[in-house]
């Protein structure tokens, strides 16, 4: 997500025509090239604890692929705009398999929602871990627990930047979620938790966060929340008011506030600050993105162009992606298999067990990669198809596997 922010304010500064003189290209290019060699799976979700398929991280990729496929077409070059788009689909396309379970047991009757992460390592490529049954462990001792059972507010940047709908029922099932599990009334107004399970916060006694604690209440999750609400047709005022309540006298906006019952040996009151840091300037930042957003009617962050693709025409994907970063072990019958590279490669395969072979000549592309496209639509399920890469210099000297169905 922080690779792919540039690209968005890059896009924002083109739109506005303010960036003068400065060609963006460079800075886009080489930021949606570490997109797509080093995607999906994140090193650090945005509260940089875990590591896996983190929906929030990849509404941010989506979004800044498609900025970045804007910005290559405003210059004349289709074919990088198409590449470029063509990952993205592909990344949306995903996003339920990767971050949705089927059996959660949080709330009753509300089995399928988004998860907080599925957990994923990537130093082992060919792991797709599956959200139904993967463990998750809590990065500040919060302990490990089944991924299906940890939600977050995290899925709103899919609504946020226009990669769902906020009436999807997916979105509406998850919000559900993590309003039974999540949501505190405090006398400022309604405030959201990062996530259940978390360590990160002030102690039942009010001791300060020492490596255990319980992660408390984060005014600027009430924000999240009210841009939900703008994109939902609803007017996110009330979200503006409960965040100005819940500044201190000198309006600063902290990280978390008590959620508790009052403990006022420790100086710990319902609703107010907590020992956590203040002013927290992204709190501050939420709070005028808000304020800007009812203003206009619309949210700031949505990217119409992602909105039109993903909501509107919800486009789906022919192709799947294949990096050395990521390595599906299957594939959806009916697709074509794309091998991604970040320099020139041959890529030999069979779908017979080697009695015959076929090479697919990768492609450049302006981004510093390469694409090789081996036609595998027309292979039934079941199909094994082994492939290795041959370089300009040298044999992989190993070979990949992936299945078809």
């Amino acid at each position: 997500d922080k690779v792919a922010a540039p690209i968005l304010l890059a896009w924002r500064l083109q739109r506005a025509q303010a960036l003068g003189l400065f060609d963006p290209w460079t800075l886009v290019s080489r930021a949606a090239q570490y997109l797509i060699l080093h995607g999906p799976v994140t090193g650090q979700e945005r509260w940089e604890e875990n590591s896996g398929y983190s929906p929030s991280t990849l509404a941010w990729m989506i979004a800044g692929l498609v900025c970045a496929s804007a910005l290559a077409r405003r210059s004349a070059d289709e074919a990088t705009a198409n590449f470029i788009l063509d990952y993205a689909d592909w990344l949306s396309a995903h996003v339920e398999e990767w971050t949705a379970t089927q059996r959660g047991e949080l709330l009753p009757g509300r089995p399928r929602h988004y998860i907080r992460i599925n957990p994923a390592d990537p130093a082992q490529p060919n792991q797709i871990p599956d959200p139904d049954t993967a463990l998750v462990q809590i990065a500040n001792g919060g302990g490990q627990h089944p991924a299906r059972n940890v939600v977050s507010t995290d899925f709103l940047e899919l609504v946020r930047l226009g990669i769902r709908g906020a009436q999807n029922p997916l979105i509406t099932d998850t919000i559900a979620v993590i309003d039974a599990v999540l949501k505190r009334d405090l006398p400022p107004g309604p405030c959201w938790r990062r996530y259940n399970h978390d360590g990160y916060g002030q102690k039942d006694d009010g001791g300060a966060f020492d490596g255990i604690g319980i992660g408390r209440c984060w005014p600027l999750l009430g924000g999240e929340r009210g841009h939900y609400e703008l994109a939902a047709g609803r007017d996110p005022l009330p979200f503006i008011l409960a965040l100005e309540r819940f500044a201190n006298e000198g309006g600063m906006l902290p990280e978390q506030v008590w959620d508790a019952d009052d403990l006022p040996e420790a100086r710990m009151i319902r609703g107010a600050p907590t020992g956590s840091a203040m002013p927290l300037c992204w709190a501050h930042a939420e709070y005028l993105s808000l304020v800007r957003s009812r203003n206009d009617r619309v949210v700031f962050d949505l990217i119409p162009t992602a909105h039109e693709r993903y909501v509107r025409d919800q486009v789906t994907s022919r192709i799947e992606m294949w990096t050395l970063a990521h390595q599906p072990p299957r594939i959806a019958a009916g697709k074509r298999l794309r091998i991604i590279a970040e320099r020139r490669v041959t890529v030999h395969w069979s779908s017979d067990g080697w009695n015959t072979a076929q090479d697919a000549e990768a492609r450049e592309t302006r981004l510093g990669c390469w694409y090789a496209d081996m036609e595998t639509e027309k292979l039934p399920e079941g199909t094994r198809i082994v492939f290795t890469l041959r370089w300009q210099d040298r044999w992989e000297g190993r070979d990949f596997e992936v299945r078809v169905g």
